[in-house]
C-alpha cells in the first residue's frame, strides 16, 4: 500500500503531461552541490518522458559541452545551451550574488523567465540567493507582500503541501492570510481538488492557544471563501487524524518543522541500519524484510518530493535541494511542468485580485 501511495505521486506527476502542451524551461546548470553532473543527464531524461518540453540549460558552455558529449545524442534537438560566466556558490551572500553575479548562471535563467523566453525556471542553487534574484527580476504580484516556498511532505494520507518553508521569519497574520489564498490556488490546480482542506499550524487544535499573529491570522481564514478546518498541530505534517491538503505557518516554524522531519527520517534510516548489522541473526532477518524495508524507504524518499515552488511573484521558479541527484532534479523539473501546464501563476494572480476586490467592496 505505502508503495503504491509513492509511486501514485509519480504517475500522477507524469500523467499531468499528457497532454501536448508545448512548453520552455530555463536550467540553472550550474546551481547546487554537484552541478551539470546530475542537471545535464536529469534534463536529458525529461526531454524523453515528454516530447513537448524543451529546456534551456543555462551555464558555462566549456563546462556543459563535454558533459553533453558524453550523453546520448537522443532529445538533444529539444536542448539549447545559453552561455552564463558566472556561478552563485552555495555558501554566497544573496545581497552579493544579486550585486556582483549579473551574468550568473542562477540570474540568466531566471532573466529567461521574466523576457518570456521560458515558461518556468528550475535550480539547485543557493535558496537565499534564488529568492532574492527571483524576487528582484520578477517582480511580485499587485496584492502580494512577501513570496513563500511552498512545496509537500509525505503523510499518512499521501502527501501534504505546507508553506512558508523559510523565505520569511517574521510574518504577520495578513502575510499568513496572503500564503493561504496562493497556496490554495497552487493546491486546487495541481491536485485538480475543487475545495482543499487548509489548516494553520498550531501548538493546539483549541481555540484559545496559539500566539496573536496566528489567532488573527485564524479570524481571518475564518471570514475567507476557503475551506478552513482550524487549527492543526505538528503531527499533522505526516500524521495527523485527518486528510490536510494545505498547512499555512510562517517561515521560521516551517522550516524548523521541515529540517526537524528530515533529522527524524535520517535517524530511522541509520538507526535500522545498525539495528540489522548487529549480527548474524539481525542480517538474515533483514534479508526476510527486506521487501518490507523496500517499500518503507520508497514511501518516504525525498527525491521524490524534491521541487518547492515560490509563489507570490510573477514567474514561476523551482527550487530543487541542493544536494539533489538525478532522480531528485528530475522531480523537480517535472513539477515545473505540471505547474506550468496548469496555469499556476495566472489562476494565483487572478484570485488574489478578487480578493482585493472584495474587501475593498467590503
Amino acid at each position: 500500500m505505502q508503495r503504491r501511495t509513492t509511486m501514485a505521486r509519480l504517475t500522477s506527476i507524469r500523467a499531468e503531461l499528457v497532454v501536448s502542451v508545448s512548453l520552455t524551461i530555463s536550467i540553472d546548470a550550474m546551481g547546487g552541490d554537484y552541478g551539470p553532473q546530475v542537471t545535464i543527464p536529469a534534463s536529458l531524461d525529461c526531454l524523453k518522458s515528454n516530447p513537448d518540453l524543451k529546456l534551456i540549460l543555462v551555464g558555462d558552455e566549456a563546462i556543459i559541452n563535454p558533459i553533453l558529449l558524453q550523453q546520448p545524442l537522443q532529445h538533444q534537438d529539444r536542448l539549447t545551451i545559453h552561455h552564463a560566466s558566472q556561478c552563485v556558490t552555495m555558501d554566497e551572500s544573496p545581497s552579493k550574488a544579486l550585486k556582483n553575479k549579473k551574468d550568473s548562471s542562477m540570474r540568466v535563467a531566471i532573466n529567461l523567465v521574466r523576457d518570456g523566453l521560458a515558461d518556468a525556471c528550475v535550480s539547485a542553487g543557493n535558496t537565499g540567493a534564488l529568492m532574492a534574484t527571483a524576487r528582484f527580476v520578477l517582480k511580485m504580484m499587485p496584492g502580494i507582500d512577501r513570496p513563500a516556498i511552498i512545496s509537500t511532505l509525505p503523510s499518512t494520507f499521501g502527501h501534504t503541501h505546507v508553506l512558508d518553508l523559510g523565505a520569511n521569519v517574521d510574518c504577520t497574520a495578513e502575510h499568513l492570510f496572503q500564503f493561504a489564498i496562493m497556496g490554495n490556488e497552487l493546491v486546487k490546480a495541481v491536485e485538480g481538488l475543487e475545495n482543499p482542506k487548509v489548516g494553520l499550524l498550531n501548538i493546539g487544535e483549541e481555540d484559545m492557544k496559539g500566539n496573536e499573529q496566528v489567532k488573527s491570522a485564524a479570524k481571518l481564514l475564518e471570514n475567507s471563501a476557503l475551506n478552513y478546518i482550524g487549527y492543526v498541530e505538528g503531527n499533522s505534517l505526516n500524521a495527523g487524524n485527518i486528510k490536510v491538503d494545505l498547512i499555512v505557518t510562517d517561515g521560521f516554524v516551517g522550516n524548523v518543522a521541515l529540517k526537524s522531519i528530515e533529522g527524524a527520517a535520517k535517524m530511522i534510516g541509520v538507526t535500522l541500519k545498525e539495528a540489522f548489522s548487529k549480527n548474524i541473526f539481525t542480517k538474515l532477518i533483514a534479508l526476510i524484510a527486506y521487501p518490507v524495508l523496500k517499500s518503507f524507504k520508497k514511501r518516504i524518499d525525498p527525491r521524490l518530493y524534491n521541487g518547492a515552488s515560490f509563489l507570490g511573484l510573477q514567474g514561476l521558479v523551482i527550487k530543487s535541494h541542493g544536494g539533489a541527484d538525478k532522480l531528485a532534479f528530475i522531480t523537480a523539473i517535472q513539477l515545473a511542468e505540471v505547474e506550468v501546464k496548469k496555469d499556476v501563476i495566472k489562476k494565483i494572480s487572478a484570485q488574489v485580485e478578487k480578493v482585493l476586490a472584495l474587501r475593498e467592496t467590503a
